[in-house]
């Protein structure tokens, strides 16, 4: 942590201080509480990304007259019937803090300017404290922005005390981010200014009293006369001043209504403002350049990449560098700007001393702490909402500035997720003392590294110790050698790179040749998601062969993914082998193999067939593709006859029941014998047992409830889903969806209590009887939680969006939303709390919503 100042502001570098700055959300003011390259959990953030800290709420967001932060002002739609005359109150309100907070600022700016004039009188005498240069240095453009500042708020003060509706502003405003070429001449010195300022505080013991003690006036009417700050964060208040100002243009703008005179010069201002932040943005990013390797040296890097480390309770990103006879892990250093970027080394472990950890061994090691998973999803479905509007600005016009912001948001959150995705631990162990943890998110990548390593192992190594000076230079060098540059975040890739497949891919294993050895045998199948890879689906195990026919189907959900992997193992039935850290894999890898999703290949209605090749062990395969768009549409089922694609009132009255028999069946079996299956309603069953069901669900097969009680209870689990996403309009309808979205955003408990059940009350009698019926399923299913691991929220991310989604017409109206990918990335957030308010509300009883209709209205 770094030592704050006088006035409780952290002494940030060059970089962090103006980073820090682009942080603004046009919903409010936001920040992190990201410090010093620590994320809040203590864990160093990410190298090139979150090296910089996110202003705290407090530095970002307007001040009132006594410096307190004053709260966002809430958007004009929300304000009650869209008052225009409340609205312009609110534009004095906003005006008038921000003019409380221009007096201090103009005191502050007094207060550096108050030495500086006899600093400059004395430079000519015998004496001087300072040169007339470094004067000018410290203080290069303090008496312009004083002067403009000044200006400023003797134009606005009387706008303010004689306040109307024809009261006009803008133009003070518009003038005011017109002269911001002032503060790019000071920002430009800044660097200088404060290195300056150090090496004569160092350097005079006079001159070091005053930039410590400088007086700073306080408001007309406060009590306190005055503060003692110190220069150094006197120096820091214009380069918050900019963003403070864009802030201020922000919530004016909510609250003029479009015909007044101020809104045109307001909107002026705001570009001028926000145009002028990402030029300084642009230009210091700072830029990587190479760093010469020494000469002569006989050691190779076979491989490299980002893996995290868990390292005393807390996990860290590091970049690992596998040398002909060494490991080294590193992180990226802190440097100046203008300096070459370096590898800090953590340490190395000579290969000659390098084992892997058995099983045995792992109580010297951390244990791995894992996040709720509903916690990661959460981050996935705002990544998936940036996304959507980082598209959506381009198209805008000057949505560029708006871009670069909401890329770097979605790079903290992308970096957040690579953080805390990957569970798979990877232990090694120097055999003359430390053992060390990563976490990797695929089997597959642990797999790739031991292999590796073990391959070095197999020559004739010599254990190596080097001295400080060869680890430096060796750590040097590896800026130059690295073969893995960036983070795998979206945000570091091309625009023009392939931004890869939304939507479906159904993969059947069909068998697999080569084997040796009969061993019992299955395989697991991996996607690329968010940057990383996950294992989404596995076969069951076939036993005693040397060619398994697996012939199993699975539907894959895609989130941006390039890459499929299949992985086969062999299954490990040793009872000491059990019950060992949680995600360990203790089943022997036979051979694993990736192939790239080609959208042209993928994309075609018929299946491709492939084959992997693996370590002399082939596997058969084929997939197809099906796209977000295709499987947002709710086709009706031709075959009235049926259930799946059936008007739900239409089968509950062909049934004579007030819950449609499938979904009574499904729950029924999930709660004999599947409440305390791990990852129940989120691990998918396989397809073709699913798709038995359904053909049994719908013919109404008489031995059905025989094959409930054989089949596997993923894929009844599965099916049920199904039922529900096939539905012809969502189960709770698409009339109500729009008063769904409404009524979850209230922010009055008993508004929104009011509200949720009306809206319940509004549903038609099978709809509301079949979803009470589910809801209190899903409640049971969370009581088993401890062994389960599905919680509410995990239940409500599963089901949310399937029981609550707009139709075509309502998402495609009027607007922002450009694509299938869109719409569900839009909406789902709220769909999922939507769900999660009932789950978390106490017991809802049919008779009780009914016997309450008499006092509400039906319309919603």
């Amino acid at each position: 942590m770094e030592p704050l100042s006088a006035r409780g502001l952290p002494r940030l570098s060059w970089i962090d201080t103006l980073y820090s700055n682009f942080n603004y959300n046009t919903d409010g003011y936001e920040g992190d509480g990201a410090e010093d390259g620590k994320s809040q959990d203590g864990s160093e953030t990410l190298p090139y990304i979150d090296e910089s800290p996110t202003m705290s709420p407090q530095l970002c967001a307007p001040q009132g007259p006594d410096g307190e932060t004053v709260s966002p002002t809430p958007p004009e739609g929300l304000l009650p019937g869209g008052d225009i005359e409340k609205g312009l109150e609110m534009k004095k309100l906003v005006l008038s803090g921000f003019l409380a907070s221009e007096e201090i600022y103009i005191n502050q700016l007094e207060a550096l300017l108050l030495p500086m004039r006899p600093l400059k009188a004395t430079a000519t005498t015998s004496q001087p404290v300072l040169t007339i240069q470094q004067v000018e240095t410290i203080f290069y453009k303090i008496q312009d922005i004083f002067e403009i500042h000044k200006e400023f708020y003797d134009a606005l003060l009387p706008n303010i005390q004689q306040w109307d509706e024809k009261v006009t502003v803008g133009h003070l405003f518009q003038k005011l981010a017109s002269q911001l070429g002032v503060y790019k001449a000071f920002v430009d010195n800044y660097k200088v200014a404060l290195e300056t300022a150090e090496k004569c505080s160092q350097a005079n013991i006079q001159f070091q009293k005053i930039s410590e003690n400088l007086k700073v006036k306080g408001p007309k009417d406060s009590k306190d006369c005055t503060t003692t700050v110190s220069m150094e964060a006197l120096l820091y208040k214009p380069i918050d001043r900019v963003t403070r100002s864009t802030l201020v243009l922000h919530d004016l703008l909510k609250h003029t209504p479009k015909d007044h005179p101020d809104f045109p010069l307001l909107q002026d201002a705001l570009r001028i403002s926000q145009n002028f932040l990402s030029s300084i943005n642009e230009e210091i990013d700072p830029r990587r350049t190479a760093v010469t390797t020494p000469k002569g040296e006989a050691r190779q890097l076979v491989k490299d990449g980002f893996l995290v480390e868990v390292s005393e309770s807390s996990r860290k990103v590091r970049h690992v560098f596998l040398f002909t006879d060494l490991l080294l892990c590193a992180k990226m250093k802190k440097t100046a700007v203008g300096r070459h970027q370096q590898y800090e080394c953590k340490w190395y472990i000579p290969l000659a001393d390098l084992t892997f950890q058995t099983l045995d061994d792992s109580d010297s090691c951390p244990s791995v702490q894992v996040l709720p998973e509903h916690e990661i999803e959460e981050m996935k479905i705002k990544i998936s909402v940036l996304k959507s509007e980082i598209q959506k600005e381009k198209k805008a016009p000057k949505g560029q500035s708006r871009v670069e912001r909401l890329r770097k948001k979605m790079n903290e959150q992308e970096s957040w997720l690579l953080l805390h995705s990957p569970t798979i631990p990877f232990r090694i162990h120097n055999k003359h003392g430390k053992s060390y943890l990563f976490l990797l998110s695929s089997d597959y990548e642990r797999s790739e590294w031991r292999e590796s390593i073990q391959k070095l192992q197999k020559k004739d190594l010599q254990a190596c110790v080097l001295s400080s000076v060869e680890l430096q230079v060796l750590t040097s060098s590896c800026f130059k050698l690295r073969t893995v540059h960036n983070i795998p975040v979206t945000s570091n890739k091309d625009d023009e790179e392939t931004p890869g497949l939304y939507g479906f891919l159904h993969v059947i294993v069909h068998s697999a040749k080569g084997f040796k050895e009969s061993a019992n045998l299955y395989c697991t199948l991996e996607v690329d998601s968010y940057g990383y890879f996950v294992s989404k689906a596995k076969t069951r195990v076939f036993r005693d062969t040397t060619e398994p026919q697996w012939n199993e189907e699975f539907e894959i959900e895609l989130e941006g993914s390039q890459y499929l992997r299949i992985l086969c193992y062999e299954k490990c039935y040793d009872k000491s082998m059990l019950n060992k850290d949680d995600n360990e894999i203790v089943d022997k890898i036979m051979g694993k193999g990736q192939v790239q999703l080609d959208p042209q290949t993928v994309q075609s209605k018929n299946w491709h067939m492939d084959v992997i090749e693996m370590n002399g062990i082939k596997v058969e395969f084929s997939m197809k593709f099906t796209s977000r768009d295709l499987s947002l549409k709710r086709t009706p089922s031709k075959k009235q006859s049926g259930v799946f694609g059936v008007k739900i009132n239409v089968v509950t009255k062909r049934e004579r029941s007030k819950v449609p028999y499938i979904v009574r069946q499904c729950i029924e079996e999930v709660e004999k014998r599947g409440i305390d299956e791990v990852g129940i309603y989120r691990i998918s069953g396989v397809a073709t047992d699913i798709q038995a069901l359904k053909t049994a669900f719908d013919t109404n097969t008489k031995d059905i409830l025989v094959m409930l009680s054989d089949m596997d209870i993923n894929a009844i689990a599965g099916t049920l889903k199904l039922y529900f996403r096939e539905l012809p309009e969502p189960l709770l309808t698409d009339r109500l969806y729009p008063a769904f979205m409404e009524g979850i955003a209230l922010s009055d408990p008993a508004a929104k209590e009011n509200c949720m059940m009306h809206l319940l009350r509004s549903l038609p009698d099978p709809n509301l009887m079949t979803f009470l019926t589910l809801l209190e399923h899903l409640k049971r299913v969370a009581e088993k939680e401890p062994i389960n691991k599905m919680s509410l929220h995990n239940l409500a991310t599963v089901f949310g969006p399937t029981l609550l989604r707009p139709s075509e017409s309502e998402s495609t109206k009027g607007q922002h939303i450009t694509s299938a990918s869109d719409i569900w990335s839009h909406d789902v957030m709220a769909q999922v709390q939507v769900l999660l308010y009932y789950l978390q509300h106490p017991p809802i009883s049919f008779a009780e919503l009914k016997r309450n209709t008499l006092y509400f209205s039906t319309d919603v």
